[in-house]
């Protein structure tokens, strides 16, 4: 396995996306840069390691991020409406994550005892290139809960001390900024949970 130092002094492992990768599949955790916030990510079979890494309330769900929609619809165990890819879309890549009614295994593992799924493609090239190589991950915001968000990768590896990061470092400045969340509604239509980054029209 390829170490890269960085340019900035971080107490974790540097490492190649295909180095990366193939640990996050062995079911280590891991930290890389996005178009909003820095991310913490798992395979979503290893995603409850994510909530005692963080140490977050067991009850906020995770989101789960790809390099194509298709492989984010995959993810639901639903067949998508034609509302949500549209909304898909216009949205993707970029800061909006999409709140889907979801069953199975990675709705089970991202929001236990929930029926939804949040999913998202970041604008990212160096997330997008990582996310190609391992296929989709839980991922949260890269700050201890209840810390102020990370917006750098040292930031994030003072945090998260020995989890490994995406090289190469400094990463790209990411608008610091959380993404906007909206959910489908029961009875159809959009409802905005978080406004973020990037609004939706119409909403």
């Amino acid at each position: 396995m390829t170490i890269k130092p960085g340019l900035l002094p971080v107490p974790s492992p540097a490492l190649e996306p295909s180095d990366l990768a193939a640990l996050l599949l062995q079911g280590s955790a891991a930290l890389f840069p996005t178009d909003t916030l820095p991310a913490l990510a798992a395979s979503p079979g290893q995603a409850n390691q994510l909530w005692r890494l963080k140490q977050r309330p067991a009850d906020k769900p995770l989101i789960l991020m790809a390099a194509s929609s298709e492989d984010l619809f995959a993810c639901l165990g639903v067949a998508p409406r034609t509302e949500w890819l549209e909304m898909a879309a216009w949205a993707w890549p970029g800061a909006v994550t999409l709140v889907l009614p979801a069953v199975g295994v990675v709705a089970e593992a991202l929001n236990p005892g929930g029926s939804s799924l949040g999913l998202r493609l970041p604008a990212s090239a160096e997330a997008q290139a990582l996310l190609q190589l391992s296929g989709p991950l839980a991922t949260t915001s890269a700050n201890i809960s209840g810390c102020p968000a990370a917006c750098t990768a040292q930031e994030a590896a003072q945090q998260f001390l020995g989890v490994p990061l995406l090289a190469p470092i400094p990463w790209p400045l990411a608008a610091g900024q959380a993404s906007t969340v909206v959910a489908w509604r029961a009875e159809g239509g959009w409802r905005v949970l978080r406004a973020g980054a990037l609004l939706p029209p119409g909403i």
